[in-house]
């Protein structure tokens, strides 16, 4: 695969989930009733995507780049257990 089909791939899915997190800001903005069919397909289908990137299994397989950061409680509990077990 060529550095420009790799820039073209991760520029699509950059630009997918962005529009998924912000379509319904969007929507709220123009005053675009959420009740038309397509509007609300299409909120269903940027929540849908949200959620599904989200999950830890699929954070898993996306490439570096693309990844989040662990929850803020994930962190909590790790420290908390690195605290706990040393003793002192």
């Amino acid at each position: 695969m060529t550095d420009a089909t790799r820039r073209t791939i991760r520029t699509i899915v950059q630009t997918t989930v962005a529009l998924a997190v912000l379509l319904p800001a969007i929507v709220d903005a123009s005053g675009i009733p959420a009740s038309l069919p397509w509007v609300a397909g299409s909120l269903a289908v940027a929540g849908g995507l949200a959620r599904v990137m989200a999950l830890p299994g699929v954070q898993a397989l996306l490439p570096g780049w693309l990844r989040t950061g662990p929850p803020a409680d994930v962190e909590l509990r790790a420290l908390a257990r690195k605290d706990s077990g040393g003793g002192a």
